[in-house]
């Protein structure tokens, strides 16, 4: 059977201050790439002759254009597992736009480039005439599905079940290399590192308990696996989206409720766990620049939206992880026009209490 293998691209390690508390680097790890719980994720489909990739031509001087439009019939299955995904009751919700420049997520079907995608919030230091997502085969056939359903996960912001430091997996690492070198994937010992065999942190996997039934596990021949004893011949995920699936994005994406008033120069208590968010909406009294900013020894990611056409639009937002400072954003509130404060706490390193206020 042919197993292609979705390949992240490498990313540069987050850069935290030295010296931070083991529970503190951690909380800041697992959650960076998390998108705050509310926003909708606009999604485009690249389809203009010239979007395209350039690559030379084995053996000449000459290069060659690869497309990256999908036809239609890819672009269903696609949308038909955004609608998966959203159907669980999430709060992100997700919107296809026309236009590049809307969208957060970006995506190509340029053959020959694999399925990869960027992992949630990575997304946004992305150009916005790149793609942050690729599906590089056939999504009409019988594991295009799981294709299309794991790329998005890695969007929602979930990593590599397989690589999980929980799994206890064993490795029979020099047949993994041979495994990946080979027909269709060739990938190199450094892909095959960074995608399977490398353990993540604890901090960024999808969950505390290994799930091998996971849409973000690969299905794996025989011959790979030493342990646990029972994979020697295979592990054989079933494609689709798992209990444990469901739980990790409705633990970090809830459906939303009605949001609490941020009333301007009154303060509003946080009271927040690791991983919490709190949602907040603010109606201007007079149009000019405000300040929104958070208070008290805690990391935290703010963003402010607008409400355009009953849709939150992004405004601004701030993210002060592993800093000794406050969030704090400068932007102009419209007198008559709704907006969102969303916080969303990586962790509460001090004693005291954390709070959010606009001014």
């Amino acid at each position: 059977m042919t197993r292609r293998y979705c390949s992240l691209p490498r990313q540069s390690a987050p850069e935290f201050a030295p010296g931070l508390a083991a529970e503190r680097l951690g909380a800041l790890v697992g959650g960076r790439r998390m998108w705050v719980n509310g926003t909708t994720l606009h999604y485009y489909f690249f389809d203009a002759d010239t979007d395209a990739s350039v690559i030379p031509v084995p053996g000449t001087a000459e290069t060659r254009r690869v497309p990256w439009a999908g036809a239609k019939e890819q672009r269903d299955v696609v949308r038909e597992c955004f609608r998966e995904w959203q159907d669980l009751g999430i709060g992100v919700v997700f919107a296809e736009v026309p236009d590049r420049c809307e969208a957060e997520l970006r995506i190509g079907f340029q053959q020959g480039d694999g399925s990869w995608s960027a992992v949630g919030r990575d997304a946004l230091s992305v150009g916005l005439g790149e793609r942050t997502m690729n599906l590089g085969w056939d999504l009409t056939e019988p594991d295009g599905r799981w294709t299309a359903l794991h790329e998005i996960g890695h969007a929602l912001g979930m990593r590599h079940e397989h690589q999980s430091p929980f799994a206890g997996v064993h490795w029979d690492d020099e047949a993994v290399y041979a495994d990946l070198a080979g027909p269709p994937n060739h990938w190199s010992r450094d892909r095959t590192d960074l995608n399977i065999l490398r353990r993540l942190d604890p901090s960024e996997a999808n969950g505390a308990v290994w799930d091998p039934r996971s849409v973000m596990q690969y299905p794996f021949g025989p011959g790979l696996i030493l342990e646990p004893e029972h994979y020697h011949n295979g592990l054989h995920p079933p494609g689709s989206l798992s209990p444990a699936d469901k739980e990790f994005v409705l633990r970090w994406y809830p459906p939303a409720g009605p949001p609490a008033a941020l009333v301007p120069f009154r303060s509003a208590p946080l009271g927040l766990g690791p991983g919490e968010q709190a949602d907040f909406a603010v109606e201007p009294p007079e149009t000019r620049v405000y300040n929104v900013g958070t208070f008290g020894e805690s990391d935290s990611v703010v963003v402010v939206f607008e409400e355009r056409d009953g849709e939150p639009r992004y405004l601004a937002g701030h993210d002060d992880g592993g800093t000794p400072h406050n969030t704090g954003i400068r932007v102009r509130l419209v007198k008559g026009r709704r907006y969102f404060v969303r916080v969303r706490l990586h962790s509460a390193w001090g004693s005291g209490e954390t709070a959010v206020m606009c001014w």
